[in-house]
This record gives C-alpha cells, sequence and structure tokens, in this order.
C-alpha cells in the first residue's frame, strides 16, 4: 500500500497518480523483483480489481499468480485467465479469502493488493502478519484515509526500512 505523507491512499477525486509517479521505475528494481518472488497469491478488493484493464493483468500485471478478489458481486464476464494467473471472485468474506489464498501460495506469501478496506478488515480480523506501507513525499490534503477513524489499531513493530527512491518502504510485524 502506497500512502501520502498525511495518510491518504487516492485524493479526493479518487485519484492514485501522484502515489505512483515512479511505477514504471519501480517494476524495475530489486525491491519490486523481492515482492514478486515471494508473493504466491494475491487479495484485492473489488476496487483495486477495476482500477486496471482486468483482461491486461495476463502477462502484464506484476503477480502473475491466483487473485483472490473480495467481492459483493463477481463480474459478468471473468476476465482473461492462464496457468499462472487466475481469480477467484471471493463474497464469503475475508476469513474465506485468506483461506483460500493461503492454501494457492503454499509455502510463499499472500499479499494484499490496494484496497484499504480490504486492509482494515484484515487487521480487524487478526488476520496480517505483517503490514508493508510505501510513502510517497506527497501530500493529498483530502481523500480516502488509509487508517480510517473508527478502524483497528494495531500494535505495530518496525522490520525493515529502504528508501526507494522517492519512496520510503516500511515493513512492520503486527503484535
Amino acid at each position: 500500500m502506497t500512502l501520502s505523507l498525511d495518510g491518504f491512499v487516492a485524493d479526493e477525486q479518487g485519484s492514485v497518480s501522484r502515489l505512483y509517479p515512479d511505477l514504471a521505475d519501480l517494476r524495475d528494481t530489486d525491491y519490486m523483483r523481492a515482492l514478486i518472488e515471494q508473493t504466491g497469491a494475491v487479495i484485492m478488493g473489488r476496487r483495486s480489481f477495476e482500477m486496471g484493464d482486468p483482461d491486461s493483468y495476463v502477462g502484464e500485471y506484476e503477480f502473475q499468480v491466483p487473485i483472490f478478489v473480495l467481492t459483493h458481486r463477481p463480474p459478468e464476464v471473468i476476465p482473461k485467465q492462464d496457468e499462472n494467473l487466475t481469480f477467484t471472485f471471493v463474497t464469503e468474506g475475508v476469513e474465506s479469502a485468506v483461506s483460500q489464498a493461503k492454501v494457492a501460495a503454499g509455502d510463499r506469501a499472500v499479499r494484499v493488493i490496494g484496497g484499504a478496506n480490504v486492509i482494515q478488515q484484515l487487521l480487524g480480523a487478526g488476520l496480517v502478519d505483517e503490514l508493508q506501507i510505501d510513502f510517497m513525499p506527497v501530500l493529498l490534503g483530502g481523500g480516502l484515509r488509509f487508517f480510517a477513524s473508527d478502524g483497528a489499531r494495531p500494535q505495530l513493530e518496525v522490520i525493515d526500512a529502504q528508501q526507494i527512491v522517492p519512496r520510503i518502504s516500511l515493513l512492520f510485524r503486527v503484535l
């Protein structure tokens, strides 16, 4: 998850463009290659899923692994899939998504991509072991907050910090 320094994951118009000006460069870093290698499955919310063109995910999306999309209603048309990247639309809640993703990931990590609400649900249910947050040196001044005022407040311990210009990445253990 990438945040502005003032804690927002999207601006007031719902755009994330100011948080990812380095996306093309980021893909060719050791940082991103390590994340990809460690990841065995992805969980994302419906909004994150729809932010891109789901049919273009095969072969193009960073994580060519099973993707579990939390949603109240699956799409009418299932996007393109292949032997590496598959989509499962989970309507039974975060516990079900985590359970299915863990099986698919095997001994690799389950990563949650985007979705402040999904992450809040997972934190509230005690289903998060680690929390990785990247900070971009921008102030959005408003928009969608990562941590809702009424959301979960886990205790965190810093495991790692690194600078991937221009972002700062912090890895926390959830206690």
